[in-house]
């Protein structure tokens, strides 16, 4: 079948997505007339959302806000690489413009990404992607190899890969100028449970560089 924006005979494609759409508008102005209209002013989101692509995953949902509560940034396997332009941007925008007072950087247990990293199958470009995840594992190998359960060892390798980003995250020049102005502004750990539902607070909260220090 045709994969273009027309199918045979000019009827429209996936037109079950764009039911869906009508009717969550519908909803949103039955339970708020204004709502769209506020939309349409600036955002002020409080939050930046670092997180996995991973489509069970959704970040607004997860921590109920609405649109525009949240500025989201995904990509595989939650990171924040300090060589990547994307995610830098997206920083950038969210501290020095949007003024967001949490940074949330949350990964998932059952991460595919997370399992791909250390399983030693290579896959292509992503390979290259993951690499600081096999970091990660090399460096708390001790840890790891002594929980024997693989589902347990990954889930913990999941969390210490959310340490490693939050402290990217805590360590790059934008965050640490924001602090430097007096800016209010806090990185924070997260893992989600796919099983629950529930968010893990890691304890990972970095306010300033004394924080960041401790962190290690």
């Amino acid at each position: 079948m045709p994969c273009g924006g027309w199918a045979p005979y000019g009827r429209p494609m996936l037109d079950d997505l764009k039911a869906n759409n009508r009717a969550w508008a519908e909803d949103k102005v039955a339970a708020d007339p204004g709502f769209f209209k506020r939309l349409v002013g600036q955002q002020a989101p409080q939050y930046l959302w670092i997180g996995c692509s991973d489509s069970r995953v959704p970040a607004n949902e997860i921590v109920g806000l609405d649109p525009g509560e949240m500025f989201v940034h995904r990509n595989v396997a939650n990171l924040a690489p300090p060589q990547d332009a994307n995610y830098l941007s997206v920083l950038q925008f969210a501290v020095d413009v949007l003024k967001v007072k949490h940074i949330l950087v949350v990964g998932h247990y059952g991460c595919g990404g997370i399992r791909a990293a250390v399983d030693g199958e290579r896959l292509g470009l992503i390979d290259h992607w993951l690499h600081p995840i096999r970091e990660v594992n090399h460096e708390h190998r001790h840890e790891l190899e002594a929980i024997g359960e693989e589902k347990a060892r990954l889930e913990r390798l999941c969390e210490l890969n959310v340490i490693r980003q939050v402290r990217n995250v805590a360590s790059d020049v934008f965050v640490q100028d924001a602090w430097a102005r007096g800016q209010e502004l806090c990185v924070h750990g997260w893992v989600y449970s796919l099983e629950t539902g529930i968010v893990n607070d890691l304890g990972v909260t970095v306010g300033g560089l004394e924080e960041l220090n401790k962190l290690g």
